[in-house]
Formats: structure tokens, sequence, C-alpha cells
């Protein structure tokens, strides 16, 4: 809820936090929701969040957006510092012998490096933020991509944690 998320950015800055990421992530089922409601939800929430904490906010986002430059923009006139180039759905399976959903998490693989790639090729320069690329970072080549196309941050948690640190 808009209520949970403030008062968590809230704390986060108090605990000392030096941004904060805001995953939006909300699950649309009701055929009777138009996407304009659920965007202008978003815009609203960034920007509550945005009058309530002094720190950088980042926003991630999803790359199932309908005129994703437009949506961009209005987030960043909301007060967000920054995007994120896109975040992964935890999709769950069905377990045929259990006859029950089960999780399934499935790490990035350098494929998927092309959508988050393209998207902030095209708004860098035109959404006057700051870029972070995540999905498909598992190589210093695909971070230098990602860097050409506009991103001054890229995030390789799936390449740590398949292969670890070293």
């Amino acid at each position: 809820t808009p209520g949970g998320w403030v008062e968590y950015a809230q704390k986060i800055e108090t605990a000392g936090a030096d941004a904060v990421e805001l995953n939006l992530y909300y699950l649309a089922t009701d055929p009777a929701t138009p996407s304009s409601e659920l965007e202008a939800m978003y815009v609203e929430l960034v920007n509550l969040i945005r009058n309530q904490v002094q720190i950088p906010l980042a926003v991630k986002l999803s790359p199932f957006i309908t005129s994703l430059p437009n949506f961009a923009k209005q987030l960043v006139e909301a007060g967000a510092d920054g995007l994120v180039l896109f975040n992964r759905f935890y999709q769950p399976d069905f377990d045929l012998e259990e006859l029950a959903v089960t999780p399934n998490l499935v790490l990035s693989n350098s494929n998927e490096l092309r959508l988050p790639l393209r998207w902030i090729a095209i708004l860098f320069g035109r959404v006057q933020t700051d870029y972070a690329l995540t999905s498909g970072i598992h190589t210093n080549e695909a971070m230098v991509k990602a860097l050409m196309a506009g991103a001054r941050v890229t995030m390789v948690a799936s390449e740590f944690l398949q292969n670890g640190i070293e």
C-alpha cells in the first residue's frame, strides 16, 4: 500500500541508507482495471515517497508498460532520481507429482541483456535521470555495453549467485 511503502522508505532512510530502490510490482488480475489507473497509482506512490525522504529514490520497472518512455518521464517528474531496468518476475510452476504450486527461481542469463540495453539506449537523453541495468550482465563486455547505452550502474547478482564473487 502507499502508506506501507512510505513508512518503509522513511525507516530505510532513518536506518542510514544512502538510497532506496522502489521495485514497482503489482500483479493486475482484474480485467476492469485499466493500465492508466495502475500507472497513476505508481506515479502517486513515487510522489508520496519523494515528499517524505531526502535520500535518492530509484524506481525499478517492469518491461511490460504500454508506453515506457512516457511512464518513465512521469516517474522522474514525480521525484524518481533513477530508473532500474528491469525487474524480474518470480513465476511459480506446478508440481505434477504433488499437485501443488511451487516457487521457481530462474536466474538471468546473458541473452536477457538486450531488452534493458535497448530501452536504456532509447530513453537515455530523452528522460533525464540515472539508469541502472539489471538482467543479463554476466561478462565485462556486457558491462561496457550497458555503460555505452547510458547506464550508470550495472547489476550482477545472478553472476555472483551462479559463480561466486571470485
